[in-house]
């Protein structure tokens, strides 16, 4: 299990270093934290958002055990020359903990509010795609590097540094029906599909197991999911009312209830293949939230 964060609702470097190491001080296996630099929805901005790359970093020195991690980053928002230099060095700096899940984006308002190009959905693919070739390149050549797409040009980089992990695992998300499973079964080390139902995460496994079949390769299915557990029903609506939402309503479209009843949910996604379950959470002053999924959910799963 996987705490996944969203800073850019609101939180210092330091909410999320004590969420961090909290999670790891549980067992938890991984801490993710989402890519943006604007708040998504209504409410105050908060301390604004924080870089993402920055942080990790920053919690490769302040952890030892826990995985750490982007749901996802934007294509548009790095070069990726320096993006895989950025990871890589994230890679040393924890000692071969990073994982980076990479995407097309899709929150315009962002981008407009800080200079950042935002392309048309096509073309935003094309440059996934090329991302990750010239990513996965560098990473692995022995040699000057370079390439030649219709994105991005690189002439005889030295493809430094490199990743602790050979190879350091990538992931792709998303509930796309074509161009995702293509490119999750072509590069991708885990596939992740956020927040959807039971029944809509088994067919987009299907389209993923499916586009693998053709390329020969096997991958890890994940989903993220919006996380609410209470020990009673008053803890639950509580827990539900600090993040505003209905306990009902995060009873079908997340894992909400109490341990017993989050746990069985739980079993579904395991029983399609899930191998890896992202908990978002929403509230990262409750650390009471992390200790009773730790002590009431964890053990089980």
């Amino acid at each position: 299990m996987r705490i996944f964060t969203e800073p850019q609702q609101g939180a210092t470097y330091d909410d999320l270093l004590a969420v961090a190491q909290a999670a790891e001080r549980l067992g938890f296996d991984a801490f993710f934290r989402s890519d943006h630099y604007l708040r998504i929805g209504a409410g105050a901005p908060g301390p604004g958002s924080t870089d993402a790359w920055v942080t990790l970093g920053a919690l490769a020195r302040e952890t030892s055990r826990i995985r750490l991690g982007t749901l996802v980053t934007p294509v548009t928002f790095r070069l990726p020359g320096p993006l895989a230099v950025s990871v890589a060095q994230a890679d040393q700096m924890s000692g071969g903990r990073i994982e980076l899940g990479l995407g097309v984006g899709w929150f315009d308002a962002e981008h407009a509010a800080y200079g950042i190009p935002f392309p048309p959905i096509g073309q935003r693919f094309e440059m996934l795609e090329e991302q990750l070739d010239i990513v996965t390149g560098l990473w692995g050549a022995e040699s000057p590097f370079s390439y030649a797409g219709k994105h991005y040009r690189l002439t005889d980089s030295p493809a430094l540094p490199k990743p602790v992990q050979r190879p350091l695992p990538i992931i792709i998300g998303g509930a796309g029906a074509r161009r995702t499973p293509r490119l999750a079964a072509a590069f991708a080390t885990e596939y992740n599909i956020p927040f959807h139902g039971v029944e809509e995460t088994g067919e987009a496994f299907h389209r993923v197991r499916a586009a693998c079949d053709l390329t020969g390769r096997s991958i890890i299915l994940s989903a993220a999911q919006t996380v609410c557990v209470g020990a009673d029903e008053a803890e639950v609506a509580r827990r539900a009312e600090a993040i505003d939402e209905d306990p009902a309503e995060l009873r079908k479209t997340g894992l909400a209830g109490t341990p017993a009843e989050v746990l069985d949910k739980i079993h579904q996604f395991r029983e399609l293949g899930a191998e890896h379950l992202y908990l978002q959470v929403m509230d990262l002053a409750d650390l009471d939230h992390l200790e009773l999924i730790a002590a009431e959910i964890m053990p089980h799963v």
